[in-house]
């Protein structure tokens, strides 16, 4: 039910100011989402709401009929959510979370500054580690939630939420950086810096696909520590496309001719369990 007044909220904000990604601003979702939102209704109604045109978005004669009902359900959904919210408390409250670095480097302050413009008084208690150390978080209770990449537990109640994309990583001037993309054997012929720590990581994954064995001379689970030894030299790698944004590194990446990615989703014991501020920043997150 709360999904779907999100989606009329969607809608009404959308045709009040005419655009896709106007209504994604003022609700703090992307332009993709606020558009997604919107065909779902129209897939569930089956009806078209919008028309859609380069120059913004206008009411169909359905969604002229339908757009007053949508109005006032946003409304009166506004005045129960504020009491709800007084009684339950959220005016402060803890959210822990198990996170990896590049979620943690670039979701995140951005997430947590859209989520406390409504919850203000709320904490927030962020555990950094790999994806093994996560796992075990969440099953123990030491986190509320976390970010981990598929496969993970079957245990877990999970959401997707990202694909990231797998590059490869070169010193600048590097022979490789003539490519246009970089197969799985050329990696093999020089050394290799792997990310990885505990469990395999889905790096690892993508040389036993191809039945090779690069010649790994470092392996760690910092990001930063094999962009660093990337620049000077050392070797090469393969990163994920998050953590490669905003890098003070000078270093090249380039794609993998049979491209690969790690599924990022977010993962909890059980939704039914978790406070109602953690329900509320899980959902927040699907449609950030």
């Amino acid at each position: 039910m709360e999904w779907n007044i999100i989606k009329y909220l969607a809608f009404v904000t959308t045709v009040e100011y005419g655009s896709f990604t106007k209504a994604g601003e003022i609700l703090n979702y992307s332009q993709s989402a606020i558009s997604r939102m919107i065909n779902d209704l129209e897939n569930e109604w089956n009806i078209t709401l919008l028309e859609r045109s380069k120059a913004g978005v206008k009411l169909t004669s359905d969604g002229l009929s339908i757009l007053p009902y949508a109005k006032n359900l946003c409304e009166e959904y506004r005045k129960l959510q504020m009491q709800v919210d007084n009684l339950n408390g959220l005016q402060s409250g803890i959210i822990r979370i198990g996170t990896f670095s590049s979620v943690a480097t670039h979701w995140l302050p951005n997430i947590i500054k859209e989520f406390q413009k409504k919850y203000s008084n709320i904490d927030y208690e962020l555990l950094l580690g790999d994806y093994t150390e996560i796992e075990n978080w969440i099953l123990e209770g030491r986190v509320d939630c976390g970010f981990l990449r598929l496969p993970t537990l079957s245990e877990f109640e999970t959401i997707f939420l990202e694909q990231d994309k797998l590059l490869v990583v070169l010193p600048e001037n590097h022979h490789l950086a003539q490519k246009e993309k970089v197969s799985v054997s050329d990696l093999c012929n020089e050394p290799f810096m792997l990310l990885e720590k505990g469990a395999k990581s889905e790096i690892s994954e993508i040389f036993e696909k191809s039945g090779i064995m690069p010649k790994i001379r470092f392996t760690t689970w910092d990001d930063y520590a094999v962009m660093s030894m990337v620049e000077s030299g050392l070797g090469i790698s393969i990163l994920p496309e998050l953590i490669l944004k905003r890098i003070p590194y000078k270093i090249i990446t380039k794609e993998l001719d049979i491209p690969a990615y790690r599924n990022i989703v977010i993962a909890m014991k059980d939704k039914k369990t978790i406070s109602l501020v953690v329900k509320k920043f899980i959902e927040y997150l699907q449609y950030r």
